[in-house]
């Protein structure tokens, strides 16, 4: 018997480093996302916040991701994770002082959806979910 799949859902920086092969993704991360045996999900909110961080200037690496977000998830298998109601009001109530939107909304995602969040970013603890990196 094989272990049972673990579902993911990859955090902005997660999914950008994923699809420029980029060396900042930990190789237990890689591991995960390259097993085609786990689901991988990205966010619409990962598009809302490259899309946003892209025309600020905070991520110019950014723009071929931005214009191909679609493409890119369809090509490694990934699934698109919509955003609904239930999301929105989950992340606007964390009691959590935690300002970006983004993070709310990914935090919500893996908790309400049961997904393990593919992330470096030390905030998540704060929130009712699981990480991995």
């Amino acid at each position: 018997m094989g272990r049972e799949p673990v579902k993911l859902l990859l955090d902005t920086h997660a999914f950008l480093w994923w699809v420029t092969d980029d060396s900042r993704l930990s190789d237990p991360a890689r591991a995960a996302i390259g097993d085609e045996n786990n689901p991988v999900f990205v966010s619409a909110a990962s598009a809302w916040e490259m899309a946003t961080k892209h025309r600020l200037g905070k991520l110019g690496e950014a723009e071929a991701a931005v214009e191909r977000f679609a493409e890119l998830v369809a090509a490694d298998g990934f699934t698109h994770l919509a955003v609904t109601y239930r999301h929105a009001l989950h992340a606007g109530r964390y009691a959590v002082e935690h300002r970006d939107p983004f993070d709310r909304m990914l935090a919500a995602q893996s908790e309400l959806e049961r997904l393990v969040l593919v992330t470096r970013d030390p905030a998540f603890t704060a929130f009712a979910t699981h990480t991995f990196w």
